[in-house]
């Protein structure tokens, strides 16, 4: 079998298309179409079938993928650096959510970017869970991270942490509130419901500025669900797509936020926002490290996946 073919087709079933594939081998899509023809051939058997968006593998193709994948990448490492280049520089790609790979993946690995000759050059990209699970199928990243779990045999995740929601506002609409510090004895439909919030429920939902990354709310949303069990019925003050900047707007009195504990702690701490509630169970995300199947093989990947596992064991 050709190993031309084989990385041709290990190629498409990463990008899901063929017109991604002939993009990133540097080929026409009627060479890559060409190619995966002549190999179904070989085989006997259909590997993809044609959608109106992409291709979708067969049983077969899924099968042969996972069997081939991983040593097409080791044989891509080999021809990249070369038998006896073991000490020199390899470039490590990761990819995440730009607010966590920023302030916790970043300067983890930033201590195997050593000048010895045995670290390695890092790069890193941002973007939502299915973007960087896409380019890591796609073979643009070595490692990605994300809230989302992978499907199929191509990807392998690995739990990496959870992070801890909390709900904060800046001092002002705290004291408005009556909520600071509110203990988990306290909590109830009549402080924390569908139609009201505060004691006795004084301030309407309806009324309070929510600062969120996003139009439909999804962290206050998973928070309304998990600890009051209900939709909230607020509106967002302030959207912008960066936690980080989430925290500052918050901070200035914009509205309430729900932030990860550790993007918070310091802010906490100083008195910049107040946590408003305790839950007794509060709301957690799960973080994955995730890599293609068999590429933890490659000592660069490796590293860095072990190295981000023993990081992730001291985060609180």
């Amino acid at each position: 079998m050709d190993l031309a073919l084989l990385r041709t087709f290990v190629t498409v079933h990463r990008a899901g298309s063929f017109t991604r594939a002939a993009a990133l081998l540097g080929l026409s899509q009627p060479a890559v179409t060409s190619q995966i023809r002549t190999l179904e051939r070989q085989l006997g058997r259909p590997l993809f079938l044609r959608r109106a968006r992409g291709v979708t593998p067969t049983t077969i193709g899924d099968e042969l993928a996972h069997k081939a994948a991983p040593h097409l990448d080791a044989l891509m490492e080999i021809a990249e650096t070369g038998p006896d280049e073991e000490s020199s520089m390899r470039t490590l790609h990761l990819a995440g959510p730009p607010e966590f790979t920023a302030e916790r993946a970043l300067p983890a690995l930033t201590a195997l970017t050593g000048q010895d000759g045995h670290g390695y050059a890092l790069r890193a990209s941002f973007g939502t869970a299915d973007e960087v699970l896409e380019g890591l199928a796609a073979g643009h990243h070595d490692l990605a991270i994300t809230t989302a779990r992978p499907r199929g045999a191509l990807l392998t995740a690995t739990p990496l942490c959870d992070e801890e929601h909390v709900l904060v506002a800046g001092e002002r609409w705290a004291a408005r509130l009556g909520l600071g510090g509110l203990g988990p004895g306290e909590l109830g439909p009549r402080s924390f419901g569908r139609g009201g919030l505060g004691r006795g429920g004084a301030l309407p939902l309806e009324n309070l500025p929510v600062v969120e990354v996003h139009e439909t709310l999804p962290f206050v949303s998973r928070y309304w669900a998990a600890v009051f069990d209900a939709r909230p019925a607020a509106s967002g003050a302030v959207i912008v797509p960066d936690l980080r900047a989430v925290l500052a707007c918050a901070a200035s009195g914009a509205g309430l936020a729900v932030l990860p504990r550790y993007l918070c702690a310091d802010a906490l701490k100083r008195g910049d926002v107040l946590a408003l509630l305790e839950p007794p169970v509060p709301p957690l995300r799960t973080y994955f490290l995730v890599v293609r199947t068999g590429t933890p093989a490659m000592p660069h990947i490796a590293r860095a996946h072990e190295w981000l596992l023993r990081a992730a064991a001291e985060w609180s």
